[in-house]
């Protein structure tokens, strides 16, 4: 099958994918036929304080979708993909009681499309991505894709959780406001990246942040020199 042309974030992005910088228009472009993107990079903190929710997180981290406690220090790589038009990632995080995978897909929304998520894109929307995280898929969440200071910015506008084949939209009452900011810095020269997710009424309920080095490398490669 033949690699598309753009990926998720650049056909969301639309013409507006110039004023990412360089080194993020490369990050979110499509990844090529036989070749990996590979970052390597530590998470400064990791997690939520909010104890309550480590039992209903613990279900979640054997799905491969958030982890309960509050790590700091956290040792992570994360390898890139673009399989069937979707940008997929696996992020692993070396925890002190063994390694911990994140797994997602992204895809694109065209603007005035029904969600899978539920309900249509808004028409003054210029599309945007749905992310289905897990391994089996247990959460959906579509995003608003934006540019801040050369930097790409994700904000939830739905999400969705998935039982078998049931989809259960989050009413607004409920419905956490989830915000991902991927950014470049040049001071340190590495990528930074930030998720804060908010409940309403309750407040922060979950937060990471780190830093990462990102190079695309042949698929090959990687396996035979574990690179």
């Amino acid at each position: 099958m033949s690699s598309p042309s753009r990926s998720a974030y650049e056909r969301a992005l639309g013409a507006r994918v110039a004023e990412l910088h360089l080194v993020l228009r490369r990050y979110f472009a499509v990844i090529p036929p036989g070749a990996v993107g590979v970052g390597e990079g530590v998470f400064e903190s990791f997690g939520t304080q909010r104890r309550w929710l480590w039992p209903v997180l613990a279900i979640a981290k054997r799905c491969g979708v958030i982890v309960p406690g509050v790590h700091r220090e956290v040792p992570f790589r994360v390898e890139n993909r673009t399989e069937d038009g979707e940008q997929t990632a696996t992020r692993t995080m070396k925890f002190d009681d063994g390694d911990w995978s994140m797994v997602d897909a992204v895809s694109f929304v065209p603007r005035g499309s029904r969600s899978e998520v539920g309900g249509e894109v808004p028409c003054d929307s210029q599309g945007g991505v749905v992310d289905v995280l897990g391994k089996p898929s247990i959460v959906e969440a579509e995003f608003a894709v934006d540019v801040v200071n050369g930097g790409l910015r994700l904000r939830s506008r739905r999400i969705a959780l998935r039982a078998g084949g049931l989809r259960l939209p989050m009413p607004l009452v409920l419905r956490p406001v989830i915000e991902l900011s991927e950014r470049f810095d040049d001071t340190l020269d590495r990528q930074r990246v930030e998720l804060n997710v908010d409940v309403p009424l309750i407040g922060r309920v979950y937060e990471y942040s780190g830093t990462f080095t990102y190079r695309i490398v042949s698929e090959y490669l990687r396996s035979t020199r574990g690179n």
